[in-house]
């Protein structure tokens, strides 16, 4: 069956980085467009960026220029590099993949704060 377990939230500065990744099992994960969820406290779940099978990205606006999307289709693996962490981006991220359904992660928790 599908599984996306996502690691590497946790608790970090304003301006600090973190490297979140999403472990994929269960499908061919090259095939497949992958994607990255936030939701914040309150909020409804927002998009964050998102990597085709062939590399081409597409990211929010809140945090172009600031997070990188990457894929290790060797390893399976999804990444999320963030750097110079607003507070804003506090929330809980949620790796994603659409087949025939819909699969998510459990999600990782991220909270920026001084």
């Amino acid at each position: 069956q599908v599984q996306l377990v996502e690691s590497g939230g946790g608790l970090v500065q304003p301006g600090g980085s973190l490297r979140l990744s999403c472990a994929a099992s269960g499908f061919i994960f090259r095939i497949y467009t992958m994607s990255w969820y936030r939701q914040a406290p309150g909020k409804e779940r927002e998009l964050v960026a998102g990597i085709t099978p062939g590399g081409i990205t597409n990211y929010a606006d809140s945090v172009k220029g600031r997070f990188r999307i990457a894929r290790d289709n060797v390893k399976n693996t999804l990444y999320l590099e963030m750097s110079s962490l607003k507070t804003e981006d506090t929330a809980v991220y949620y790796c994603y993949v659409r087949r025939s359904s819909e699969y998510w992660g459990q999600g990782t928790e991220v909270t920026v704060s001084s």
